[in-house]
């Protein structure tokens, strides 16, 4: 994720645990100690030595925080943890943890944390390799804004070694060159560099002049600038908002707007792709400037999809899940807190990179996603999904757990 790109981690500011994290089952008078007195009728459970737990759950509720061999719930609890999965219907996002198993994870950019717990990892290896043929952008002209760093720079790289003569645009110009130069040694093909700031529509009429003039009008068009932070609504100034819209809303329009009014005059056709991110769709709290932009620029992308076909114009948006990049992340989860948990999340049970979000961009804006138009893709190895449904934090129940609660079932049926 570039500083939006998102929008990384916490995900993306998401300091509290999202709808359907696990119930504390305290909370609900469930067996608040490893202590905690049996139902009526039930057999004690054997004393033990008293031991300090390192969190207020149950030991064997606490996940991480849990003491080394801490015991398997009681009978007594499974049942009423069933119990309450039984009536959480009744209330969205309501689930129970019933596992302390610590899980790790390995893969992605980086390697962050290794351990064998994590087997599926192993099943979604990323490759780093360029998926579409060689010379398939050949002759094409391609602009991407935030091109040089990031999700940008492995976009543009991916498309400079396709072939396409590319245009990175952002507001230092130092670091653009640098890139710029980076990518033509790599790729053997010209990559041009054009301050601009997508905030301001007198410099983006600029650059898309300049663009113009020293490579054509564009075939492929990314917007990818973006930036974002987080922080608690409340605390939110005039300043901060209209920093991110103007940045990602804004931007993204100024330069749709621009390069497609050019290319209408020149009665010429292009793929346009914007990079969003999955709580453009959800929305979330935290980081609502970016959130409440990013729906704007999905609604555009879909918006123009159905107006400027007639013009040859194609419009889609990827929505990339958390991809460890340095602006996305040094914002969003400066101390390294939510990374973890972040991953624990993701089905696939590791972070995204850079390539696999630049191979998806590349088949968008080729030949061969010509009758794609208007679609918008979540890329995020599960997380979505992992986090929206009820019931999926059911996955750390163990098998014997779930022969338990089978068996307490079946008694219960007709009752």
């Amino acid at each position: 994720m570039t500083v939006a790109k998102q929008g990384a981690a916490a995900r993306r500011g998401r300091a509290p645990e999202p709808a359907g994290a696990p119930i504390l089952l305290p909370s609900h008078g469930l067996a608040s100690s490893p202590t905690a007195p049996p139902p009526p009728g039930a057999a004690a459970a054997p004393s033990s030595p008293a031991r300090e737990p390192r969190c207020s759950r149950p030991a064997w509720a606490c996940g991480a925080g849990a003491q080394p061999g801490a015991r398997p719930p009681r009978l007594d609890e499974m049942a009423a943890a069933a119990a309450l999965l039984w009536r959480s219907g009744a209330r969205g996002g309501a689930s129970v943890s019933l596992s302390g198993g610590r899980r790790f994870f390995s893969r992605g950019p980086n390697v962050l944390l290794q351990d064998s717990n994590a087997p599926q990892a192993a099943f979604f290896s990323p490759l780093q390799k360029v998926m579409l043929p060689p010379n398939t952008f050949q002759g094409k002209v391609a602009f991407v804004t935030g091109g040089g760093t990031g999700l940008g720079k492995g976009m543009t790289t991916a498309l400079s070694s396709l072939g396409a003569k590319c245009v990175i645009a952002s507001r230092k110009l130092d670091v653009l060159k640098g890139t710029a130069e980076e990518i033509s040694s790599k790729t053997g093909n010209k990559v041009y560099a054009i301050q601009c700031d997508v905030r301001d529509p007198v410099s983006v009429k600029n650059a898309v002049a300049e663009l113009i003039q020293v490579a054509g009008h564009p075939d492929v068009v990314i917007n990818n600038a973006a930036g974002n932070f987080i922080s608690p609504s409340e605390r939110l100034s005039a300043n901060a908002w209209k920093t991110i819209t103007d940045i990602v809303l804004n931007g993204t329009a100024f330069v749709t707007l621009e390069i497609g009014k050019e290319l209408i005059k020149a009665q010429k056709g292009a793929a346009f792709l914007a990079i969003t991110t999955i709580y453009a769709e959800s929305g979330s709290g935290f980081v609502l400037p970016s959130a409440s932009a990013k729906a704007g620029v999905e609604a555009m992308s879909k918006s123009l999809a159905a107006e400027w076909g007639k013009y040859g114009m194609r419009f889609n948006v990827i929505q990339p899940g958390p991809i460890k990049t340095k602006g996305a992340f040094s914002r969003l989860d400066p101390t390294g807190a939510f990374e973890k948990k972040m991953i624990e999340r993701i089905p696939c049970g590791r972070l995204g990179t850079v390539e696999e979000i630049a191979n998806l961009a590349a088949y968008f804006c080729s030949d061969y996603a010509s009758w794609v138009n208007g679609a918008v893709i979540r890329m995020d190895g599960g997380e979505y999904v992992s986090m929206a449904g009820e019931f999926n934090e059911l996955k750390k129940v163990t098998k014997e757990q779930w022969d338990m609660m089978e068996a307490m079932i079946r008694k219960t049926k007709g009752s």
